[in-house]
């Protein structure tokens, strides 16, 4: 425990140190923190009315970014299975950030759940063993258990390999490999529960496919490492990180075979409902073109999310293309719009409109929705800055425990490590 704290002191002493860019981009993301944490104060007294679901419509902007951000918490197997299974290498480097997003991530999803409840203090209920969660037939508390599991796995994973580099000792390598491993398994529950979460919902015909759970773990395989890509390189522009160009072209090739697969399971569920031409086509209908004369507000963004999905697939499926980094990365981007679309406004409403009366209700996330969602972004992007800058900071030996043990100040070269 003694060793524990001393490493705790080492990573305080790490995340107060950096140059002004590092302070101003703490600064922003704390005021943006400070907002939305005032926005979910007055919902928190005023009520949900404050945003702009309603009764048809009691899913809204929050459980979309719940939605996309477990695929991007699952993403962090695209790094694991190359790395620990196939025991390339390259990839192992960059695990342990995918890892420190995973964390992030799913610090957001429970954030977000958070904040869409209507009552939040009432949380506790769905701890095991103090609260009623009601396993195995609640397949919320499923969610839950296997969101808290992952994040827990990631957590442990990560934070005994800094410490370990804090003291300069070897891991237990087969320790570390087995929970990674398992990390695997518990990266595809974390989104097939959440699809399951969707897709029993028998009276909502729009969710109720059996394919759905595939089309997640799909669009996740494409999202998630998008995000790495970038993140890795502007990692490499800001710290002394260095990753292999291997280990980047590995990482777009993967995500043009989930692109792949995710498009054609897209493909399959539209053939699905518009040859079948059932009654339940309405809520497709509805996405792409609207009803009745009545134009849809969302067939914009439904159409963008599939034109820039194949796009971007076709820019990854080219090696050439895949490998520079500017089509890379222009790929990445229309990867991460076409999957944040398809998990949020695509998903969610179409789901709920029309309801079951057959009526329609336009959905806009209303300013305070936006503002929390914000917030909630901050606290993301604040705890994989600081759990970045304290891994860079230990691995590349900027702080170790002989400094902390001495009480030596960091010297100039040492104060400002990752930026």
């Amino acid at each position: 425990m003694k060793e524990f704290f001393r490493f705790v002191g080492g990573s305080v002493r790490i995340v107060t140190r950096g140059r002004k860019m590092y302070y101003a981009w703490l600064g922003v993301l704390v005021l943006l923190i400070i907002q939305g944490a005032l926005a979910y104060a007055e919902q928190f007294r005023t009520g949900l009315v404050l945003t702009d679901m309603r009764d048809p419509l009691s899913w809204g902007f929050y459980i979309g970014n719940f939605t996309f951000l477990v695929g991007v918490a699952a993403a962090a197997v695209m790094l694991v299975i190359p790395a620990y299974v196939y025991h390339w290498k390259p990839m192992r480097e960059v695990v342990i950030f995918g890892e420190l997003l995973a964390i992030a991530a799913i610090l957001m999803c429970l954030l977000f759940v958070l904040v869409d409840m209507g009552h939040p203090e009432r949380f506790w209920h769905l701890i095991p063993f103090l609260g009623t969660p009601n396993l195995p037939s609640s397949i919320l508390a499923w969610d839950a258990m296997v969101l808290n599991v992952y994040l827990a796995l990631n957590l442990v994973v990560a934070t005994y390999l800094i410490f370990c580099a804090f003291y300069r000792r070897d891991y237990n390598h087969s320790v570390v490999t087995a929970l990674v491993i398992l990390s695997i398994p518990a990266a595809v529950s974390i989104h097939t529960v959440t699809a399951f979460l969707y897709n029993g919902m028998a009276s909502r015909p729009y969710w109720n496919s059996a394919i759905l759970a595939p089309r997640f773990l799909a669009s996740a395989f494409c999202s998630g490492p998008a995000i790495l890509l970038i993140l890795f390189q502007v990692l490499r522009r800001t710290t002394r990180f260095e990753i292999q160009k291997e280990a980047l072209h590995k990482i777009a090739e993967l995500m043009a075979y989930a692109m792949a697969i995710n498009l054609f399971l897209f493909g399959a569920e539209v053939f699905r409902e518009y040859y079948s031409n059932t009654e339940h086509l309405v809520h497709t209908q509805y996405l792409f073109s609207g009803l009745h004369g009545h134009p849809s507000p969302i067939a914009k963004y439904a159409w963008g999310s599939v034109i820039l999905g194949i796009v971007a697939f076709v820019l990854f499926l080219i090696p050439a293309a895949r490998r520079h980094p500017v089509s890379m990365n222009l790929g990445c981007v229309m990867i991460y719009i076409s999957v944040y679309i398809e998990k949020g406004i695509a998903l969610i409403v179409p789901g709920y409109t029309p309801d079951v009366l057959g009526q329609i209700y336009e959905y806009v996330p209303s300013i305070t929705e936006v503002r929390v969602s914000v917030g909630i972004f901050s606290v993301g992007f604040l705890a994989f800055t600081l759990m970045v800058k304290v891994a860079i900071g230990v691995l590349f030996g900027d702080i170790h425990a002989a400094n902390v043990r001495d009480g030596d100040t960091l010297s100039p070269a040492t104060a400002q490590p990752a930026g």
